[in-house]
């Protein structure tokens, strides 16, 4: 079978197994369940507190110790068997405890997949920068085709979403054992220190000054990437309690809108090379915070209405918002780092975006919105929401622009496919 097909596959499920229900939980935690938006922000920093330490520590054992692709397996498979468990929860602190095994075995499997993808195209000889992107649509469009079932099966307000999830899982780690070998690289020495046998020498990236402040940013800005995953859903569902809305197909269909975003992404990640070499990956970073200050502020204005088209427009924006930092800052490390390390510094950014700086949005958000958004008698502000999150990422960019340095090299670029 084609390789690039196999890894299409691979990308596609890989989305699949998370979009089935992250979109949708919050609706099912506070409309089937009735739960306050402090504890569903609790139960969705668990994304966060597994991407804090998981992605390093497995990107670690891929490089020292066992086969990317077998490790990869192992996580999906156990990531599946937690969801299954998850429709007998009926608490929510010990469903905050149920959602964070399952994103202890789930979150490593984003940068492990980006790593094995690399380490099979570059074996056979493919331009990563070219090939890797149009594989990495089909990741939306997995998530996309799993938002839509959870929709259209009114999963999207009841359990049966986390077993979609769970079955997909299984299966993709069933097929991940078909993949061909990525084992670790042996590069390193008998005579190497302790530290760089464990592989922690990687974490000596932070005191390289470009690299600290590009995993700096990449915290900061990972506060900001999930929070249209969190609200999104129910913010557009919460207008099906205003009269004139009541009976809106876009309410009803609020999960199948939300997927607007994701349906974005598939153009905006066949963009990423032709912006890459054009324009940099400062600037496409850049580019990226800008589009989440657009994200909110649409958010802000929009409704199922005459505001409709804000809606739509701020989930075409969302394209160029997500995949724009996450598919360059992952080039930016594959280009910048040494191969004997590189799985962990994957691992490493996707502890800073989707670990430490998603953990930091999650409560921080959920706590605020709780205490100056939602009054006495249960009404949610979304415009000041929104306009807040705006704020905030606009600050980002600004700060960005100023402090990040980093020259424009093609070569850099190229090289990556070597």
């Amino acid at each position: 079978m084609n390789i690039k097909f196999r890894l299409t596959i691979m990308s596609f499920l890989q989305f699949f197994v998370w979009g089935a229900w992250l979109i949708t939980i919050g609706t099912y935690c506070v409309n089937a369940k009735g739960w306050t938006f402090p504890e569903f922000g609790a139960i969705f920093s668990t994304l966060a507190i597994a991407s804090i330490f998981m992605p390093a520590i497995t990107g670690i054992i891929a490089d020292k110790w066992i086969n990317a692709e077998k490790l990869y397996g192992i996580l999906h498979i156990l990531y599946g068997a937690v969801l299954f468990y998850v429709p007998s929860v009926n608490d929510p602190d010990t469903l905050y405890y149920i959602i964070l095994s399952a994103m202890t075995f789930y979150m490593p499997t984003i940068s492990l997949s980006n790593s094995i993808a690399y380490t099979i195209l570059k074996n056979n000889k493919y331009d990563v920068v070219k090939v890797f992107p149009p594989i990495r649509v089909w990741g939306t469009i997995g998530f996309i085709v799993a938002m839509w079932i959870t929709n259209l099966t009114n999963s999207n307000i009841n359990a049966t979403q986390f077993m979609i999830g769970g079955a997909a899982a299984i299966l993709l780690g069933m097929y991940s054992f078909t993949l061909p070998k990525c084992p670790p690289p042996k590069s390193i020495s008998e005579n190497a220190s302790l530290l760089e046998k464990l592989g922690l020498n990687a974490f000596k990236l932070f005191t390289n000054y470009k690299m600290a402040l590009f995993f700096i940013f990449a915290m900061f800005l990972g506060a900001a990437l999930q929070l249209t995953n969190m609200y999104g859903d129910q913010f557009i569902y919460s207008f099906g309690s205003m009269a004139q809305y009541a009976d809106s197909l876009v309410v009803k269909y609020s999960t199948i809108v939300m997927s607007i975003s994701q349906i974005s992404e598939t153009i905006f990640i066949i963009t990423i090379p032709f912006f890459l070499k054009r324009f940099g990956i400062k600037k496409v970073m850049l580019f990226s915070m800008l589009a989440w200050v657009l994200r909110f502020g649409l958010f802000a204005y929009g409704n199922p209405g005459e505001g409709l088209w804000m809606i739509v427009l701020s989930c075409i924006i969302y394209g160029m918002a997500f995949d724009f930092f996450n598919i360059s800052g992952s080039l930016f490390v594959e280009t910048t780092t040494d191969s004997s390390i590189r799985s962990s510094a994957q691992g490493l950014f996707m502890m800073m975006t989707n670990g430490i700086g998603a953990y930091l949005g999650s409560k921080i958000s959920g706590y605020v919105i709780g205490k100056y958004y939602v009054s006495t008698d249960g009404v949610t502000d979304w415009h000041g929401i929104w306009l807040v999150f705006a704020i905030y990422a606009l600050i980002i960019g600004i700060l960005f622009l100023i402090f990040f340095k980093h020259k424009h090299d093609p070569k850099a670029l190229e090289s990556v496919q070597h």
